[in-house]
């Protein structure tokens, strides 16, 4: 239900006319496409027919909107999200620099730095070949 929610809002947005191509015009296209789609919410609708067939996007983007799906399904998930908006409304939180002194953040050290790197590995299944310049 929730899944259908998440998709069935966003479904008026999907056939703008300034991102639908045909299929045969994105063949002549794919590396500019493949480019323009690392932009922010940026995709392309693909038409076979005049009709939708397949939609071309960054695999980052894809990967946003798997996790928030999986998310969005996920009872407990949900549950903790509506909790925590709950305590928010009631006052029931700590503010960023009442969070860094708890922890021992000090101005004049680094910064500690979270990054998160992702364990998916995109690529084709040709072997590249290697090509030395002089």
């Amino acid at each position: 239900m929730i899944r259908c929610t998440l998709l069935c809002t966003h479904s008026s947005n999907f056939m703008d006319s300034k991102n639908t191509i045909s299929i045969t015009e994105a063949r002549k296209r794919i590396f500019e496409i493949a480019e323009e789609v690392q932009k922010p919410d940026k995709y392309f609708t693909l038409t076979e027919n005049g009709r939708p067939k397949a939609v071309l996007m960054s695999a980052e983007e894809f990967d946003s909107i798997m996790e928030t799906i999986d998310i969005l399904s996920d009872p407990n998930a949900l549950e903790s999200i509506k909790k925590a908006e709950d305590e928010y409304k009631k006052g029931e939180y700590q503010t960023w620099d009442e969070f860094k002194k708890e922890i021992g953040f000090d101005k004049n050290r680094e910064a500690p730095m979270v990054c998160e790197k992702t364990t998916k590995k995109y690529g084709t299944n040709k072997k590249l070949k290697t090509v030395k310049t002089k």
